[in-house]
């Protein structure tokens, strides 16, 4: 199901993990075992969330690693579409 503006995953993670549980994403980069820069662009919304990551999550947060990817790919896709008028393709179909 197609999301309207599904929100960055960066922020599902600040706003259900990180400020409930009190946590810095200093103290939550520590705990994942990434630099504070990789965590804060996720958080910040400058970059995504890779398999590596989702796992990651999945293993800190009790979740699981195929919804932090879907998160991303909603997102991705929903910018993607956004954009698609300024898509130059000739559409193919068999005669």
């Amino acid at each position: 199901m197609q999301m309207y503006n599904p929100p960055h995953p960066g922020e599902i993670i600040k706003e259900l993990c990180l400020d409930p549980l009190g946590l810095t994403v200093t103290r939550a980069a520590e705990a994942l075992g990434v630099s504070r820069k990789t965590l804060s662009a996720i958080v910040n919304g400058r970059a995504g969330i890779s398999p590596e990551m989702a796992i990651r999550l999945s293993m800190a947060f009790d979740t699981s690693a195929e919804s932090w990817l879907n998160q991303q790919m909603q997102y991705d896709l929903w910018q993607a579409r956004q954009s698609q008028q300024d898509f130059k393709v000739e559409r193919l179909l068999a005669a």
